[in-house]
């Protein structure tokens, strides 16, 4: 009896190695239809430039630029079917040319410490800047 129980002990010890090693090696999917942003970026940084440039920048939700997915359940975050998505992506183009050419950021990127010009700059958390605190 002590011989099967030490058997099951070392049958569950090995399942669960077997299943933490298979768990490890399983990885976020890649992030897709990036047009702006790097196509090798990690999933945590996306995630933390959508957080913290967009969402703390505009005052935005993530379904402010992404289109809910056809079965209803989250959102479609591959879709343009949104104009706000491309809007995003030629105010983020905006963002990085002036940081380059104006402030002299020879390599800006979003989730950058030396990006100076950011979204908050002018929208200042909302969705939509006032127009006369930008002139």
């Amino acid at each position: 009896m002590w011989m099967n129980r030490k058997w099951y002990i070392i049958l569950a010890l090995a399942t669960v190695v077997i299943v933490t090693s298979a768990a490890a090696t399983i990885t976020a999917p890649e992030p897709v239809n990036l047009k702006v942003l790097s196509k090798n970026i990690s999933s945590r940084d996306l995630q933390s430039i959508m957080a913290d440039d967009f969402e703390d920048g505009l005052g935005v939700s993530c379904n402010f630029c992404h289109a809910n997915a056809a079965n209803g359940h989250g959102l479609d975050f591959v879709s343009d079917a949104k104009p706000e998505k491309e809007i995003a992506r030629r105010m983020m183009r905006m963002t990085l040319n002036i940081n380059k050419r104006w402030l002299k950021n020879k390599h800006p990127k979003f989730g950058d410490a030396a990006l100076a010009v950011q979204c908050i700059t002018c929208h200042k958390g909302q969705a939509f800047p006032d127009a006369n605190e930008i002139k």
